[in-house]
């Protein structure tokens, strides 16, 4: 028996203490100037036991007023009055309120009946400077800094006065803002103003993110149990790109009762980036039980199945998406698609998706070379070159030199599509080849596969000869790979071709002794006997 009261005893203790940090979630959360979400804490906790519903309503109706609805703002200040007519905080939401209505007088009239409910409260008297602010920080900068030397009388160190410090100077002065959060922090012992700490984290972050990051584990070792904290410190480490650590932060928060519905759905990316396709292709799922249209949850399904290479599965689940009226189709969702359907076979349809992500984000210019690239895949070659051409001059003089590369490489497979068929296009598109890659040369001249293309260019452009021009390019392309010991295995498939191409050209021309060095290099690196055997006949 006692042992069953003890229990009930230690439930109910538990439940209320969860009950407490509901609504100090939701307070939390408005000091963090997040009230979206702290009105969704306030309204999911207001009837529960541990709930101040007094000052519940306060900042419900300051969140109403940041809104613009008066009239429900002051029907929840008349709301926290009745409840509780000593409580001067819903005095303070009048006379913001009569503030937003241009009314100083009336204002000032609720001020003073709230201080009168409060005098040594720090907390109450830097709400109404932080009235004065939301209001007019110029126009009432004498009233916020009488209200603040009130609230710092009122309590000695108190953090409350010192974070609206913070605020004023946020703007205009960002090291100062952050020192003024920091103080507040280091004043605030007993915890009640959690918010320093991550308005601090917000402001250091640009400047040395991996120091805000600390901050918020400190505040999180202090409150492991702060929605605020936990979700905070998760965001950061998404910001700082810190991805896998993101998702298990995040793991950890949605755990909170008062954690929020899109905090799961960036979860369930945050897994996606973290390579972990089946947890987030489960999760996906879960909340498109709930949601079915949910075309957010579609997508990540779609490119979790993809990830996996579950490439049917993918289909199905692309289709899916892209059949939801709702679904805000981006062109990354036509480019996973269009990827998906060529390694399918699908070239066609494939070229389709890719032409539509380019129609849909036609300054993201970048898409022109996926565009370029499943043209290449299609065998249409005329319009991989002419797609990656049109990249190629949006770039202008930042154009890399590797996209340039590529697009040699493009008009060298428009010349060998057209040889057989067209000798004239074939010249014209080798011709644009060989200048597109001497450009190249131009801006890297010591690159040995950059030299390397240039040989294969002019083979292309001599039908397949190779000619003194093709000798000359080999030459350039050895010389630079004997610069560097390490490309007779890095390399090794450039050498053969090389030492090859150079061992049948002086035989052709009948240099018997040089076309034996060549050979000889060749067999160094890809001994067999027959190469032996045909060297050693040699006369």
């Amino acid at each position: 028996m006692k042992v069953k009261v003890l229990c009930t005893l230690l439930l109910g203790s538990a439940l209320s203490l969860s009950a407490q940090q509901g609504f100090k979630d939701g307070v939390e959360y408005y000091r963090a100037d997040q009230p979206e979400e702290a009105g969704i804490i306030l309204k999911n906790t207001l009837n529960d036991a541990g709930t101040d519903q007094s000052t519940a309503y306060y900042y419900l109706g300051q969140i109403a007023l940041q809104n613009g609805d008066k009239t429900t703002a002051k029907t929840n200040f008349d709301k926290g009055i009745s409840i509780n007519p000593a409580n001067g905080y819903n005095y303070v939401g009048l006379g913001a309120l009569a503030l937003a209505e241009g009314n100083a007088s009336a204002a000032a009239g609720h001020f003073k009946d709230a201080k009168s409910r409060a005098k040594k409260n720090a907390d109450l008297l830097t709400e109404i400077a932080r009235a004065y602010f939301v209001a007019d920080p110029v126009k009432y900068n004498a009233e916020i800094e009488k209200a603040l030397v009130d609230a710092k009388k009122a309590q000695k160190n108190a953090p409350s006065p010192f974070i609206l410090e913070g605020d004023r100077l946020a703007k205009t002065n960002v090291g100062d803002a952050a020192g003024m959060y920091e103080m507040a922090a280091q004043f605030d012992t007993n915890l009640e103003h959690p918010e320093a700490y991550v308005k601090y984290a917000r402001t250091y972050f640009p400047v040395n993110p991996q120091y805000a990051i600390d901050k918020l584990n400190e505040l999180l070792t202090a409150q492991p149990n702060s929605a605020l904290a936990q979700r905070e410190l998760a965001e950061k480490y998404y910001e700082d790109n810190q991805l896998t650590r993101a998702a298990q932060q995040y793991e950890k928060y949605i755990q909170n009762p008062n954690s929020f519905k899109k905090d799961k759905q960036r979860l369930v990316g945050l897994l996606f980036f973290a390579k972990r396709y089946p947890e987030s292709y489960a999760m996906a799922s879960e909340l498109l039980n709930e949601d079915p249209s949910n075309f957010y949850m579609q997508r990540l399904q779609f490119y979790n199945k993809k990830a996996m290479g579950e490439n049917e599965a993918a289909k199905a689940a692309a289709e899916r998406l892209f059949a939801n009226t709702k679904a805000d189709i981006n062109s990354q969702d036509y480019v996973q698609y269009g990827e998906l359907l060529q390694d399918m076979g699908q070239d066609t349809l494939g070229v389709e998706m890719y032409e539509k992500a380019v129609a849909v984000s036609p300054d993201k210019t970048s898409l022109l070379k996926d565009l370029s690239g499943a043209y290449s895949t299609a065998k249409m070659y005329d319009k991989a070159a002419d797609t990656m051409a049109k990249y190629i001059d949006s770039e202008g003089d930042n154009a890399n030199p590797n996209d340039m590369l590529q697009l040699a490489r493009r008009y060298q497979n428009l010349a060998i599509s057209y040889m057989e068929t067209d000798t004239v296009a074939s010249n014209n598109a080798a011709a644009k080849a060989l200048a597109t890659i001497n450009k190249v040369i131009e801006r890297v001249p010591d690159n040995p596969l950059v030299l390397n293309t240039k040989s294969d260019i002019l083979r292309v452009a001599s039908l397949g000869e190779v000619t003194d021009e093709v000798i000359a390019a080999d030459m350039a392309t050895l010389a630079q790979l004997d610069s560097d010991p390490a490309n007779l295995e890095k390399r090794k498939s450039i050498y053969r071709a090389i030492y090859s191409r150079l061992g049948n050209y002086y035989l052709t021309h009948k240099d018997v002794e040089n076309a034996k060095i060549y050979f000889l290099k060749f067999y160094e690196i890809d001994p067999s006997e027959e190469l032996k055997q045909f060297i050693d006949g040699l006369q």
